[in-house]
């Protein structure tokens, strides 16, 4: 059986991985086993952060609707069981929304969530 020396599988395969590891840092963009390397660990960089970043936008907008909350004088706390005792469901996303946007509307929300309390 005749010897294949593959040269343009390997080639094309070095070549792929060295074109993802463009604007990496030092031999990191030029040497295939560093590229290499740095690559399968960008990929596990991205698989991590791509579930992460679902994590980091709740945190935002509970920031967000607390500060708000407290502006108009409840807690991050009470303002969602407030909420929730006034059968109004809204998603932290929108309360975010609109704790930036629109304060009136956020106001009105805090208000029916107080009185949710004086009962």
């Amino acid at each position: 059986m005749p010897r294949v020396k593959g040269g343009i599988v390997s080639r094309r395969r070095r070549k792929k991985v060295l074109k993802l590891a463009k604007g990496y840092f030092g031999s990191k963009h030029t040497l295939y086993k560093t590229a290499n390397e740095q690559v399968m660990k960008s990929y596990m960089y991205a698989y991590r952060d791509r579930r992460q970043k679902k994590r980091d936008f709740r945190k935002l907008w509970i920031t967000r609707i607390n500060a708000a909350a407290r502006i108009n004088g409840l807690s991050y706390s009470r303002l969602m069981h407030g909420l929730k005792l006034a059968g109004i469901e809204v998603n932290r996303k929108m309360l975010a929304d609109l704790a930036i946007h629109d304060e009136k509307a956020f106001t009105e929300l805090a208000n029916q969530a107080k009185a949710q309390f004086t009962k």
